[in-house]
């Protein structure tokens, strides 16, 4: 059976880059890997034809002799993982699905990123604040500087990865690399173990510390505090802190990112006849004209009485939405007056009640198209 063109294999075009190569075969690996897909044939045959083709490729002298005769120039060479770099390549690509590296040495590993969910109220969110916060966390060992090992002892070579902190691991067909059992990747192992630390080099705090929020900030946005994460290996760099805000629900405003939205509930007299009135912003007291005939849900824009963005821009405005309030728990005189300013209006409803009077023709149209 005539084998398929190697670029149609990894499904790139014939001018693919190294890069764009092992992008290719790293997909199909993870897709058809027999470790992934176990007791499935097909897949077997589809990781072998993904390896081969990927061998001849990565190979530029190997992809010369493929691009100019075809799989007659590589049937001599094709098949195994010795030459043209495969094999560096392999190793790199195969580290990702088990977790080894390429490299084959150890490594020490930087401290782990911790996060903090600070709860702020809108006005600290808005004007900016310092907040003191206490943070659990790892330090260094001091009694052993973060080496596990007691003082005057160290810690010794792993004798199961030489060092290396990974071991070379036989996988059905081919071998790949995975982090030393012993060492977990360290290279070294300890036999006299710090008692402050129990060998760990690391012991768990609570630290307190400062964090300066910056005007403008609102839900979802985070603080980098640098290097007060989690402390690394011994000689590696500890991780980050990074705070995540949070702003608590306001009783009066609503915020939309650099606009803040404030219900104003009036009379019914107002509202008809007009006038001004107080509302509250995070500034102060602020005077609004109220217009004769304002209607409920209008909305009032302030400018430049909202929020300045944390990362720069116009401040936003405050937005004022009008709640035109019923009366309720009358007494017989306002009843009475009441209804006689509801027969002085008369049936000239679309003079006074112009919204009203549009909607009232639209649903008899509504109807009279549903009977024709």
């Amino acid at each position: 059976m005539s084998k398929r063109d190697y670029y149609e294999v990894l499904e790139v075009s014939n001018g693919a880059s190294e890069a764009e190569l092992k992008k290719a075969f790293r997909r199909l690996a993870m897709k058809y890997h027999p470790d992934r897909s176990p007791d499935d044939a097909e897949a077997e045959a589809k990781f072998k034809e993904a390896k081969e083709a990927f061998e001849v490729l990565s190979s530029s002298e190997k992809r010369a002799a493929y691009d100019q005769f075809g799989h007659a120039g590589v049937d001599q060479s094709a098949g195994g993982f010795g030459g043209g770099g495969f094999g560096d390549a392999f190793s790199d690509i195969f580290g990702d699905i088990f977790g080894g590296g390429g490299g084959g040495r150890s490594r020490v590993r930087k401290g782990a990123d911790l996060q903090y969910n600070l709860e702020l109220s809108l006005e600290d969110a808005v004007s900016g604040t310092t907040v003191k916060i206490r943070v659990p966390t790892l330090k260094h060992c001091t009694t052993c500087s973060g080496s596990g090992a007691k003082p005057g002892s160290s810690p010794e070579t792993c004798d199961t990865c030489g060092g290396h902190g990974q071991v070379r691991m036989q996988q059905g067909f081919f071998s790949v690399q995975q982090t030393c059992p012993s060492c977990r990747g360290s290279g070294t192992t300890i036999s006299d173990p710090c008692n402050t630390c129990n060998g760990n080099g690391r012991l768990k705090e609570s630290k307190s510390l400062s964090v300066d929020v910056p005007g403008g900030v609102d839900n979802g946005d985070r603080i980098r505090l640098s290097g007060e994460g989690e402390a690394g290996d011994a000689g590696a760099p500890p991780g980050d802190l990074f705070v995540q805000i949070h702003v608590k629900t306001h009783p009066i405003f609503e915020r939309d990112n650099a606009d803040l939205y404030c219900d104003v509930p009036i009379s019914i007299v107002l509202a008809a006849l007009g006038g001004e009135i107080e509302v509250p912003s995070l500034g102060g007291r602020l005077n609004l004209k109220i217009p004769a005939g304002t209607q409920s849900h209008k909305l009032f824009r302030m400018r430049g009485k909202g929020i300045k963005p944390v990362r720069g821009g116009p401040v936003g405005d405050l937005i004022c939405r009008i709640v035109v309030e019923t009366p309720v728990k009358l007494n017989s005189a306002q009843k009475e007056l009441l209804e006689k300013f509801g027969e002085s209006m008369g049936k000239a409803t679309n003079k006074h009640s112009p919204n009203e009077t549009s909607w009232i023709g639209s649903v008899k149209q509504f109807f009279e198209d549903l009977k024709s």
